[in-house]
């Protein structure tokens, strides 16, 4: 997606399970912040992130211990005038996102991508890019927040 100087990207990755794949880093430069949505599995891979844009993650169910066990279950991100709403799982989604003005929910755990909007809210998970699970693809997004409103492109990484 081609940026003017008054939009803001967002990388959204999720699922790492302990392997950040080279062909990631290039497909995240140039975005404004990253959002990890849990199963991180190290915390080397926030940090090499976090060398390319601010960071924001939450733990996932495979983050039981050390630095990752640390971060919190759900996190609510101010991005551009857009209220972004993480959590791992859906079915520990414990809050109204439309009531409580959340325009994106991003989730991971299913490693499996899916964009949904439902009222005013779009529903984010960008799949994983970690190990490869079943025959999924491996996959991450890049939000793009513009005058106009939210674009999403869901993004395969070549393995």
């Amino acid at each position: 997606m081609a940026k003017s100087e008054s939009d803001f990207q967002i990388g959204v990755v999720s699922d790492t399970h302990g392997l950040l794949r080279p062909a990631v880093l290039p497909l995240l430069a140039g975005v404004d912040h990253i959002l990890h949505a849990g199963d991180i599995g190290d915390v080397a891979i926030l940090e090499a992130l976090a060398r390319i844009a601010p960071v924001t993650a939450i733990r996932g169910n495979i983050d039981v211990s050390g630095p990752c066990s640390l971060l919190p279950a759900t996190e609510i991100a101010a991005l551009h005038g857009t209220t972004v709403y993480m959590v791992h799982s859906l079915a520990d989604l414990d809050i109204q996102p439309a009531a409580a003005g959340v325009g994106l929910v991003v989730s991971g755990h299913s490693h499996k991508a899916s964009l949904e909007q439902r009222g005013s809210v779009t529903y984010l998970n960008p799949g994983s890019i970690g190990p490869r699970r079943f025959k999924l693809p491996v996959t991450m997004a890049v939000v793009q927040l513009t005058v106009a409103g939210m674009k999403v492109n869901t993004v395969e990484v070549p393995v």
